[in-house]
């Protein structure tokens, strides 16, 4: 039997608030144990809390950028249930009426030119605060509390059941998470929890109509366990089915060392939590201008970038995509390209997305942290436009920018002697010795052999060091080969 794989995605964005969503308390990262954990972040009791402006400016923001429509009015209620890293006993969430509704994200899965779009639906996107946080280690066998995290503004975004594997699902994580830090409301630190995400998976036979049941894959924070926990998880459903056995609603974890997920308890649904609207927090109403207030201040979007890169840099779509997967490689792009002129945007993405990105993943940096800024990227860009340098050379030249070894590429090229040989005079003696010392060479090219014309190229450029200009070497060598 064919199967087919529905998977949607639930994911927990924290907020870049400089307080929790209903109190005062600090939401900095890395503070002792409970130290940030207020009256009102504990429900102590006489404790009132307080909407945050700065996580609803967040949430319209989010609205915006996928389409979504942004209620006029919403409701904030209390989901019931008791955890011990849950000090209320209650946490405050949107139920039936949240913040952003609808609207989607075009993803790209694969790479190249077999890469393929896809638009994944969303659902919804509501306010809530997060809990506290269990501690298992450290403890002689016990389990300790830290209430900081409670009450952390979070955006909870929650998809249709739109995709189809877990690649599909890799990337829509991707482009939220690269979203997310585009628009500036969470900074996307998956190893601290700022981006987190729950995958609910099932499995169906191929043409089937209704969906199967659905197990949740709770805390994958990162892409990569993402990809595992749900490639295992959908052939242990499909084993279990094909072995007679049914599947039953269930949270489970993943567990990176085993590489398998496993049961934690059956899956909860909404009646379970007892929802009702907080009596302690009146309807969030947002207007139509402060709607256009928060428009206004939201940058150029990475779908409408992309589409602006083509137009205007005559860029493939695969180089636009690529260019805009993050706000700063973007930036770098078009700041590179404004100081060498729109007609070579071309060499400028040549040289971000290949030169520049693999000395950055080599060295796990990030772009804002490249030794090699934009303005000096530019110097070397423009020194192969008018054929001061030849590519070859011109990496040589990159690698002593990234090493700190002369301030610009003028000075690394005066510096090493790096000039381009430009001269036809020059070239055309330097071809003349060539063909001159290499006569084998020539006769196997003339006798039809091509791959010796490469080599008599290479043997040109090895005599100069890199430094002549390879079009030229190559244009005289032909003339004077088919003389």
């Amino acid at each position: 039997m064919k199967w087919e794989v529905v998977i949607g995605l639930e994911t927990h964005a924290q907020l870049q608030t400089k307080s929790k969503i209903f109190s005062g308390s600090s939401i900095a990262f890395g503070a002792a144990p409970n130290v940030q954990a207020s009256a009102v972040d504990i429900a102590l009791p006489g404790v009132l809390p307080v909407l945050n402006r700065e996580a609803v400016v967040c949430a319209i923001k989010f609205g915006l950028a996928v389409g979504a429509q942004i209620a006029p009015r919403s409701i904030f209620a209390r989901k019931n249930y008791f955890y011990p890293d849950l000090p209320k006993g209650y946490q405050i969430s949107q139920f039936e009426t949240p913040v952003v509704s609808g609207g989607g994200l075009m993803i790209r899965v694969g790479s190249g030119d077999t890469a393929t779009e896809k638009f994944v639906q969303l659902t919804r996107a509501h306010l809530e605060e997060d809990a506290g946080k269990s501690l298992h280690e450290d403890f002689q066998g016990r389990t300790g509390i830290d209430l900081n995290r409670a009450g952390t503004p979070l955006l909870e975004i929650v998809t249709e059941p739109d995709m189809r594997s877990s690649a599909e699902a890799v990337a829509y994580a991707k482009a939220l998470h690269a979203l997310v830090q585009w628009i500036g409301i969470c900074d996307g630190n998956m190893q601290e929890g700022s981006f987190r995400c729950d995958a609910n998976v099932s499995v169906r036979p191929l043409g089937q109509k209704e969906f199967g049941t659905r197990r949740e894959i709770k805390n994958l924070n990162s892409f990569r366990f993402m990809q595992q926990a749900i490639d295992f998880e959908v052939q242990w459903q499909i084993n279990e089915i094909e072995e007679g056995r049914a599947i039953r609603q269930a949270t489970v974890l993943f567990d990176p060392d085993s590489g398998e997920t496993r049961s934690m308890r059956s899956k909860e649904d909404a009646h379970d939590y007892r929802y009702f609207p907080d009596p302690d927090l009146l309807p969030l109403e947002i207007t139509a201008d402060w709607i256009a207030q928060v428009q206004s201040g939201l940058p150029e979007l990475p779908q409408a970038m992309k589409t602006r890169f083509e137009s205007d840099y005559g860029l493939s779509s695969y180089d636009a995509a690529a260019l805009t997967m993050t706000r700063a490689t973007a930036e770098f792009f078009e700041d590179a390209t404004a100081a060498t002129g729109k007609g070579n945007g071309k060499l400028c993405a040549n040289w971000v997305t290949g030169e520049l990105a693999a000395h950055l993943n080599k060295t796990d940096m990030p772009i804002e942290a490249s030794p090699v800024s934009a303005a000096q990227l530019a110097g070397v860009i423009r020194r192969i436009a008018d054929n001061t340098i030849s590519n070859k050379i011109a990496r040589d030249v990159f690698e002593a920018l990234w090493s700190g070894d002369g301030k610009d590429a003028d000075a690394v090229i005066e510096a090493k002697g790096w000039k381009q040989i430009t001269d036809t005079g020059a070239i055309e003696a330097l071809v003349d010795e060539v063909l001159a010392a290499n006569q084998k060479s020539v006769d196997e090219y003339r006798a039809g052999k091509e791959k010796a014309f490469n080599a008599l190229v290479g043997q040109a450029m090895k005599v100069t060091k890199g430094k002549a200009n390879p079009q030229q070497v190559t244009d005289l060598l032909k003339k004077k080969l088919s003389a």
